[in-house]
């Protein structure tokens, strides 16, 4: 009486398969070339990036909203913002 615990489906061993992955061998001129063509994408990094300061409206339209909680004429900053 009461509650009887469900009964567990025995694993069917038939149906169980295996998953093997296999990498094939290669080309070390190729994974060199890659890697090279990589860096040059990936690694590039302007020398001097210039500041953008977005327009007015928008730095209006976030300290309205909140979304801007710091003070752009705060002098401590001033360097951060040339």
């Amino acid at each position: 009486m009461g509650n009887k615990p469900a009964k567990q489906e025995a694993k069917n061993k038939e149906n169980e398969e295996l998953v093997l992955k296999y990498v094939p061998p290669i080309d070390r001129a190729y994974v060199r070339w890659l890697a090279r063509d990589l860096e040059r994408i990936y690694g590039f990094a302007p020398r001097n990036p210039q500041a953008i300061e977005p327009p007015d409206h928008y730095v209006e339209y976030m300290r309205l909203n909140g979304w801007l909680e710091l003070d752009l004429d705060d002098p401590d900053l001033a360097h951060l913002f040339k």
